[in-house]
């Protein structure tokens, strides 16, 4: 079912989360299924005189081995999904950086976020800061206990106070709407499947390597090299699912983030400016494919958009201008950071893009200069005679 709006797209984040790990116990079953395939067809190609045995008896022989690792996978997979439950975010913050931050040490960021959760009534997450020159923000949990917004360092030193608050409320409409959770979930999806596929070609390549001497030359006639391009074949198809599972985590959810934004400081403009900063410079060293995907921006591209987690920043800001009335001032160019990493300048500069014209748009100086002119401007005469009449001074 499509989500067509706020409350629907909760209600599919909910249905697709208990959805994603429902199927990453499918998928690692169909991993170890495979890995059982394999298996059994190198031992039967490294140990058989006369071809090994026929394709029939080589699945029978892994559906045994299956339900024998049945247990094992079951219990595996629930210890890890335990362990990414209670120790996600340390295992994030050592990739990041990260670390949580008190009112002291952040007093402006602080207060942005407590505001916006105060006027909400949201339970304020925790906050952190990544130290780096990356300009970008994302939520983590499971959660209200677990909940928490980091931001990098550089995103801090280069957006003022309307467009950080723009960013805050971006990752607490990401928390409000459940897709925080879903996305912690696809993480633990793709670190388990990682888990066992590593396993599964382990076992192949070190069959291939030691156990390749031994076969005989009558390998064909069996159902070895059959079995083994089917184990192949399934395990092709799991990471394929696993693509799929990425795609259900749909990228209509930064549209209804930046639109939560909006509602929640009611400055479009702000949200916009604050794209257009991040916009190709948030890339995070050495940050996993997994924690850029709940960025509010992952500059990393996929083919021909395909693979994209995020819609481009031109597409949202278009949404932004369509549905919110804000107004693009276009491409930002950043001033240079000083030799302590501050950018001192916030001033931005409109890169190829046309004078703004209307109400909203900068004043220039002959604008800002100009005495006033109408019934409220000052008297041709500069030097007026003095008030008569009964308010006059006395004689």
């Amino acid at each position: 079912m499509a989500a067509y709006g706020l409350y629907t797209h909760i209600q599919s984040n909910k249905r697709r989360s208990i959805a994603l790990l429902i199927g990453l116990f499918f998928l690692v079953y169909v991993m170890v299924f495979a890995g059982a395939l394999l298996a059994e067809a190198l031992g039967a190609r490294g140990g058989y005189a006369y071809g090994g045995p026929a394709l029939d008896y080589l699945i029978r022989a892994a559906e045994f081995d299956f339900v024998k690792a049945l247990p094992f996978a079951t219990v595996g997979t629930v210890i890890w999904i335990f362990i990414a439950y209670r120790f996600h975010q340390s295992m994030i913050d050592a990739v990041t950086g990260a670390r949580p931050v008190s009112r002291q040490e952040e007093p402006r960021l602080y207060n942005l976020l407590e505001n916006l959760c105060i006027s909400r009534g949201i339970t304020m997450p925790t906050l952190r800061i990544a130290d780096d020159e990356a300009l970008n923000a994302f939520a983590t949990g499971m959660n209200e206990k677990q909940y928490s917004i980091t931001v990098t360092h550089g995103l801090v030193e280069a957006l003022d106070d309307r467009e950080l608050e723009a960013v805050l409320g971006h990752e607490l409409t990401h928390i409000r709407n459940g897709d925080v959770r879903m996305m912690v979930i696809a993480m633990v999806i793709a670190g388990a499947l990682g888990f066992f596929g590593e396993l599964v070609f382990r076992l192949f390549f070190q069959n291939i390597f030691w156990g390749g001497g031994r076969r005989s030359r009558e390998d064909g006639k069996g159902g070895a090299g059959i079995a083994i391009v089917i184990a192949i074949a399934l395990i092709v198809l799991v990471w394929v699912l696993s693509i799929v599972i990425r795609f259900a985590l749909s990228r209509q959810r930064e549209f209804l983030a930046d639109a939560g934004s909006v509602e929640l400081t009611k400055d479009p403009d702000a949200m916009i400016a604050a794209l257009r900063k991040i916009e190709g410079r948030g890339e995070i060293p050495g940050a996993t494919s997994a924690v850029m995907e709940m960025c509010i921006d992952n500059p990393r591209e996929g083919f021909s958009n395909i693979f994209d987690t995020h819609p481009s920043v031109d597409a949202r800001v278009a949404a932004l201008v369509k549905f919110a009335g804000g107004h693009d001032p276009g491409p930002l160019a950043l001033e240079a950071p000083d030799e302590h990493g501050r950018i001192t300048d916030r001033t931005t500069e409109v890169v190829n893009q046309p004078p703004q014209t209307g109400p909203w748009a900068p004043r220039t100086p002959q604008q800002t200069s100009a005495p006033p002119s109408g019934p409220w401007g000052p008297e041709a005469d500069t030097n007026p005679p003095g008030p008569g009449g009964p308010w006059g001074p006395k004689s």
